[in-house]
């Protein structure tokens, strides 16, 4: 089991760069986990592929409902406490922390592309290719 973060579930669901790690990821643990909030996150990617004209509301529609289904029932609640304990020693947004939170809850991983986020976690947070990498 693994915290995906939102970029990382982002890449397995559109054709972008880290693809193929995602896909390779999924493979080696196909059990990904996230806090709510994903949803919201994915939403703003959607979004912005609309905007820059990259995918249609349908194609958006379709990718989130697809998305949403790969992470039905894997979906967490974090407590406002521990996502602000966090934020509050921590540069990182309470957004960030709430993905933190999670990790340290299950004790699990946080796989990631935002080496921002590695360098205030990296106690929890991982970069998606060096997880492969040690994976193999």
């Amino acid at each position: 089991m693994i915290v995906a973060d939102t970029n990382i579930i982002a890449y397995l669901a559109l054709p972008m760069d880290y693809r193929e790690a995602a896909e390779r990821l999924y493979l080696l643990d196909p059990e990904w986990i996230a806090p709510q909030i994903w949803r919201s996150e994915f939403r703003n990617v959607m979004t912005l592929y609309m905007r820059k004209s990259m995918l249609t509301l349908e194609q958006a529609l379709q990718v989130q409902a697809e998305a949403e289904d790969m992470m039905n029932g894997r979906e967490f609640d974090v407590a406002s406490a521990d996502v602000l304990a966090l934020a509050e020693k921590h540069a990182g947004s309470a957004y960030d922390c709430e993905f933190v939170a999670l990790a340290r809850h299950f004790d699990v991983a946080l796989v990631t592309m935002d080496r921002k986020l590695i360098d205030a976690f990296p106690r929890e947070a991982v970069l998606l290719t060096d997880f492969i990498e040690d994976s193999q």
